[in-house]
């Protein structure tokens, strides 16, 4: 369990100002490979097993203190002026969150068996589940689908890295959506650039996705999965007004982003000079040098 996460937008100067008012974020839980490499520095987990039985000690532990708290506030109401406070965990009240509803569970993994592990503790404890990354999702996308858990799926485009993408396949998307699983892309920035985020759903579309579904994994569905479906995703009376303006048909890659809008004010142009070097870079070297004799930079 990684910890709680923040949802942010790319303005202002400071983290607080970065922010979404109002956003409780989500938390961070993985499975698989990643946690296993403890078992190199000789402590836990080892195993897959071991992951798993530590996730369920964590929420064993914040279930009995979401009870004692619960006792606490129960007594105070009834006028009990004996009850005793229990102490607080600053670890544990973010878990009671996701108990609660309150917060989401993004939940980092890879093989079809470590979705199912995290669906049955899901399910035990009764918290709401987002499968990041999701490699193999789609060999397990009617259980998906029947739980209405979504995925919000990496596109890794090229050889190497984990092994446990081995099985990757870019027809997966496609596969999800069909099974009824909403689905939204993500690049794992930097595995692969976040700037090269339409083209991922580009290669989804080519994989069998319908151009409708990888629209919506850009937008409303990645909005729904951070509880923030309500204020971004789509553009609505009343909501945030984050947008961009695109040069032509979202998937093609002759297409380029023209300007991006966050709250309603332009954060990009690409008609401005310094802007542009954002989109071809250069962006740290042109306040650096002077232009060359032949007009560039």
């Amino acid at each position: 369990m990684g910890g709680q996460t923040a949802y942010v937008k790319l303005r202002g100067n400071t983290i607080e100002q970065m922010l979404i008012p109002g956003s409780i974020g989500g938390m961070k839980m993985a499975n698989g490979e990643n946690p296993k490499h403890y078992g190199a520095k000789d402590k836990a987990p080892m195993t897959r097993m071991e992951e798993a039985a530590l996730a369920r000690g964590i929420y064993e532990k914040a279930t009995q203190y979401k009870a004692k708290w619960e006792a606490y506030n129960k007594a105070v109401a009834a006028g009990d002026k004996t009850a005793k406070q229990p102490d607080r965990d600053l670890d544990l009240e973010p878990v009671v969150e996701v108990l609660e509803g309150k917060r989401v569970v993004h939940n980092h993994t890879h093989r079809a068996d470590d979705i199912m592990t995290a669906i049955r503790l899901s399910e035990e404890f009764h918290y709401r589940l987002v499968v990041q990354h999701g490699t193999e999702s789609c060999y397990v996308a009617d259980e998906l689908a029947k739980r209405h858990i979504p995925v919000s799926f990496t596109m890794v485009d090229s050889l190497g890295g984990k092994f446990e993408t081995m099985n990757l396949d870019l027809g997966c998307p496609g596969t999800l959506e069909k099974a009824g699983v909403k689905v939204a892309l993500n690049t794992d920035d930097p595995i692969t650039s976040s700037r090269l985020i339409i083209r991922e759903a580009a290669l989804a579309v080519r994989g069998g996705m319908s151009e409708e579904a990888a629209l919506k994994g850009l937008t409303i569905y990645p909005a729904e999965m951070l509880d923030l479906g309500d204020r971004i995703g789509t553009l609505e009376p009343g909501k945030d007004a984050d947008f961009v303006v695109l040069s032509g048909p979202p998937f093609s890659v002759y297409t380029h982003v023209l300007e991006t809008w966050i709250e309603g004010q332009k954060v990009f142009d690409r008609s401005n000079p310094q802007d542009l070097r954002y989109a071809t870079g250069g962006f740290a070297v042109g306040d650096r040098f002077p232009a060359s004799p032949r007009g560039g930079n």
